[in-house]
């Protein structure tokens, strides 16, 4: 746990205080962690998703690329290739 953010440390230890259905994490690092500690591990991509498929958002794709301007960036392909699984 050393190369985690406090904020990563803290959310991984509230979900395992919690018994957290899931936990909301984006760096491969902590994603791991959780894993590992028997935790369900989601992205903010996941988000999306589960967001454009209850008819939340319009699009996908159009969301993930409005988080650039927050200084959130996910590799295009990535993007597109998820983008792909739910029609857009």
């Amino acid at each position: 746990m050393l190369e985690l953010d406090k904020g990563e440390k803290h959310t991984l230890d509230m979900a395992c205080q919690m018994n957290a259905d899931y936990v909301i994490i984006d760096e491969k690092i902590g994603r791991n962690l959780a894993e590992y500690l028997g935790l369900n591990v989601t992205g903010t991509l996941g988000i999306l998703l589960a967001a454009k498929k209850q008819g939340l958002i319009d699009s996908f794709t159009d969301y993930a690329m409005k988080m650039r301007g927050h200084c959130i960036y996910y590799h295009p392909s990535l993007v597109a290739k998820l983008a792909t699984q739910i029609g857009k």
